[in-house]
């Protein structure tokens, strides 16, 4: 049947995954790096991926195509039922989660500095909205600079917390509607921001402040500023 379709430009794609987390039918996979529509039946020419792609990459056009097939979409879903998404298409953006063992039952010194991340991913733009470590979390939200500038950053702060690190200065967009929909969706009980003291960290501490209030929920929060010689400052 003749109907409108999405059209991908794989010469503009950059392969960031935007449009296939963006895509709620799953028509659209990562495929060699590249966003791919595999299922044109799963397509209902709405286009909620045009926005998501920063590459301007995704259009529509008018063409012959499989009508779009809402039976097969929601069997699909059903299936993947409680399966994280893949932002990137990457094995290794997957969400996971991390058990530990204490330094003694790993067989090595208890004074030995070992990690404390629980989960897996760790950046902002990775790490997806709905995930099971997330229900009844201590957000921690980072400055990816503050782990290198303070010392003890694995015990005083990722120890108990949910990591979320991220650069304002250097990523693109605006952190505030992730974080949003993170403290909206979820059963977050606290949120820890750890900045530098240098003024593009502000960035990070306005996304949650606005995410915050763009929730409706009360949710205990502080900032804590560290300075680039290693210091907390506050």
């Amino acid at each position: 049947m003749l109907r409108k379709i999405i059209k991908i430009d794989r010469e503009k794609c950059n392969g960031c995954g935007a449009c296939a987390a963006a895509c709620h039918e799953g028509a659209i996979e990562m495929i060699e790096g590249k966003a791919t529509l595999t299922r044109e039946d799963y397509c209902d020419g709405l286009g909620d991926c045009l926005p998501a792609c920063p590459t301007d990459a995704i259009s529509f056009e008018e063409r012959e195509a499989p009508a779009y097939n809402e039976a097969a979409v929601m069997a699909a879903k059903a299936k993947k039922a409680g399966a994280a998404p893949l932002p990137c298409g990457c094995p290794g953006t997957q969400a996971r989660t991390i058990h530990r063992e204490s330094p003694a039952k790993e067989g090595r010194v208890v004074a030995l500095m070992h990690s404390r991340l629980s989960q897996w991913p760790c950046q902002i733009k990775l790490v997806p909205v709905h995930a099971p470590y997330f229900d009844g979390a201590n957000l921690l939200v980072a400055a990816d600079c503050t782990a290198y500038a303070y010392a003890n950053f694995h015990e005083d702060f990722i120890r108990n917390r949910i990591t979320l690190i991220g650069c304002p200065k250097l990523d693109e967009g605006d952190y505030a509607e992730k974080l949003t929909r993170i403290l909206s969706d979820n059963n977050v009980m606290s949120v820890t921001v750890v900045r530098m003291e240098v003024p593009c960290c502000g960035g990070i501490e306005n996304a949650i402040k606005r995410a915050l209030v763009a929730s409706g929920k009360r949710i205990p929060w502080q900032v804590v500023t560290i300075s680039t010689d290693g210091k907390i400052l506050n």
